[in-house]
């Protein structure tokens, strides 16, 4: 098999395949089987919602040109439905354009690829994707109050001075990061690695634009996240810091 080697330890979500060329999806859903990613496959927008309406997957990987709906607004309501907002989506599309991908990733989108691939690099992001958006014991965060900051990943909330801040999923998973590791210099490539898969569109320079706009909705607790120049970013190691 040929990613029999790379089978995952634990149980996961499935991954929910929307693409409507069949064997495109035929292909899609081999390859994760074999690489240990259970998964199912739907062929039409409606299908895909009717899935996510009943079952929680760990990641989809959405085709943009759909029959009946775009992809984009299945990705809309994704990211709109609370129990859906830290699945991992991946657009796979033939539109590869600069434009489609910045409107991919504004509205939520995690990882972006381009018809056609290559198969062993799909599954390998799908992979990347799987292991940062199931939960890890021994990292996760179920609560937290860090001096005005207060944090509930389970909901995906966030509240600084009992005001409720409205985060995007890449920027709850920003939060996530920092608070993680607060106290230790982190690099903006450690912070790329673990918000977004591994992509070529992706680079340090977006780690900085989402970080910036983080800070400022975060407003006063902003200043818990410092710029360390050259290196990257540090969360402070107490809120008296």
């Amino acid at each position: 098999m040929l990613y029999a080697e790379h089978a995952m330890e634990s149980a996961i979500d499935p991954v929910l395949i929307i693409d409507d060329e069949e064997d495109i999806a035929r292909l899609l859903s081999y390859n994760l089987r074999e690489a240990g990613l259970p998964n199912e496959a739907v062929h039409t927008a409606q299908a895909g919602l009717t899935y996510l309406a009943k079952t929680r997957p760990s990641v989809v990987i959405l085709d943009l040109m759909l029959p009946d709906l775009p992809g984009t607004d299945v990705l809309k309501k994704i990211r709109t439905t609370p129990a859906l907002a830290d699945v991992g989506v991946l657009m796979l599309t033939a539109r590869g354009d600069e434009i489609d991908r910045v409107v991919g990733f504004e509205l939520g989108a995690d990882d972006y690829v381009v018809k056609p691939f290559s198969v062993r690099e799909l599954v390998l992001r799908v992979r990347a994707l799987v292991r940062r958006t199931t939960p890890s014991v021994e990292l996760r965060i179920d609560s937290l109050v860090f001096g005005r900051l207060s944090v509930d990943a389970a909901g995906h909330r966030a509240w600084v001075d009992s005001r409720e801040v409205e985060l995007t999923p890449i920027e709850f998973r920003l939060l996530l990061a920092f608070l993680q590791r607060k106290g230790r210099a982190v690099r903006r490539e450690e912070v790329l690695s673990d918000t977004w898969a591994e992509s070529p569109h992706i680079t340090v320079r977006t780690v900085d634009t989402h970080v910036k706009r983080l800070r400022a909705k975060l407003g006063h607790a902003g200043s818990y996240l410092r710029t360390l120049r050259g290196v990257g970013y540090r969360w402070a190691a107490s809120p008296e810091e």
